[in-house]
């Protein structure tokens, strides 16, 4: 938190979970932990790894959604700002000091276009995602009534099958009518490839891989055709960073979870057919929890259920333990198979959960720990900023 914080203010167990200074072992569950150590040694390595392949690296800011972490990616990583989902999320950003932001979706609701043209006048260069031409005069127009730039990317669909176009000829189009329109930049192509991120093996995220970028090879061959060559090509996740990054087209990275890293994406392989959280990235974030019932004997009942993680990508695991396994969860309890009796009541357990981004989203703050000491206290920034 804020430096300027007073915490004698704060009742731990109800405001927050913890304050600084506090044994980790006396931090109220269930919470979110963060193994400050192996945050930053992440954070270090992706930001040596952008910087020796030329690439910038802007951060997706919606995976932890915390202006502190932001800045610490920035501080520690080097990242050049952020990319975000929604239009509220870009705000807590842009308020927060980060001085570059890309919404990297799409904004077409009419409150929602003019408090993005307001987001230059926080101190923000501000990026957003078109596929539809019409949305061209639209952001336009908002960004003409207040005075603003708002820069623009193209949007291709090279695989996600979401949002963004599959022909170059419709990115030129849309290339050319940003450039004509009032108070817009034409400043590049939006190409992440999510579909595949979470595949299994390297090679079959290799192969999705070489088709998008052969797709956005040759829409920058048509852009460039026209007079428009982009100025930045972005895309890339904690899955595939090293296919965008040597592919000669792309220049900018939107990694997110490598930082924290999680149950889902940890599973993936390597070129070497390693576990990516076995070497390539460490497991920072954790749900820590306590066991709160053992009237089973082959059964602890901890205290993080449904409320306290989402479990769209799979149950969370138990982080340094193969002795116990969490297996059901329901609204506020966790059953975890204990067969040897392992576990006590109070036992304190770190759990990696299953998918980050909507974990986060639960929970009003970080819990930073190093050397078995709360050190920080980071807020949540943009929890519940959907619009």
């Amino acid at each position: 938190m804020n430096a300027k914080t007073d915490f004698s203010k704060l009742e731990v167990g109800y405001d927050v979970p913890a304050v600084p200074g506090m044994d980790e072992a006396d931090i109220q569950t269930p919470c979110l932990i963060l193994d400050l150590d192996a945050l930053e040694r992440n954070i270090k390595k992706m930001g040596d790894y952008a910087k020796a392949h030329g690439m910038r690296h802007r951060v997706h800011g919606k995976m932890h959604k915390s202006v502190d972490v932001a800045k610490l990616q920035e501080e520690l990583g080097g990242a050049i700002g952020v990319c975000c989902q929604k239009v509220s999320e870009a705000e807590v950003f842009a308020r927060g000091g980060i001085k570059d932001v890309l919404v990297s979706n799409q904004v077409r609701d009419p409150q929602k276009l003019d408090r993005l043209a307001q987001l230059p006048k926080l101190g923000a260069r501000t990026i957003v995602c078109v596929d539809d031409i019409d949305n061209v005069a639209e952001l336009s127009a908002a960004a003409q009534k207040h005075g603003t730039e708002i820069e623009c990317f193209v949007e291709i669909d090279c695989g996600a099958g979401r949002c963004g176009v599959t022909t170059t000829e419709a990115v030129v189009q849309i290339a050319q009518a940003i450039d004509a329109a009032a108070n817009l930049k034409f400043t590049g192509i939006q190409a992440y490839q999510g579909a595949m991120q979470h595949l299994d093996t390297y090679e079959a995220r290799k192969e999705k891989l070489d088709i998008a970028i052969a797709q956005v090879q040759d829409a920058v061959d048509g852009l460039k055709a026209v007079g428009l060559e982009p100025e930045l090509v972005s895309g890339g996740g904690t899955g595939s960073y090293y296919f965008e990054s040597n592919s000669g087209v792309y220049n900018e990275l939107q990694c997110g979870s490598y930082a924290f890293m999680d149950a889902d994406y940890g599973r993936i392989l390597d070129k070497d057919g390693n576990r990516i959280d076995k070497g390539e990235w460490e497991n920072a974030l954790f749900i820590l929890t306590s066991v709160m019932s053992h009237a089973k004997a082959d059964k602890a009942i901890c205290d993080a259920g449904l409320k306290a993680q989402s479990v769209d990508s799979g149950l969370p695991f138990i982080f340094g333990r193969d002795d116990v396994e969490y297996i059901k969860c329901s609204d506020e309890h966790g059953v975890i198979s204990d067969p040897n009796g392992a576990l006590k009541v109070n036992d304190k357990l770190r759990l990696v959960p299953g998918h980050c981004d909507p974990t986060c989203n639960v929970h009003d703050y970080y819990v930073g720990v190093r050397n078995g000491k709360v050190e920080t206290l980071w807020p949540v920034s943009a929890r519940g900023k959907a619009y």
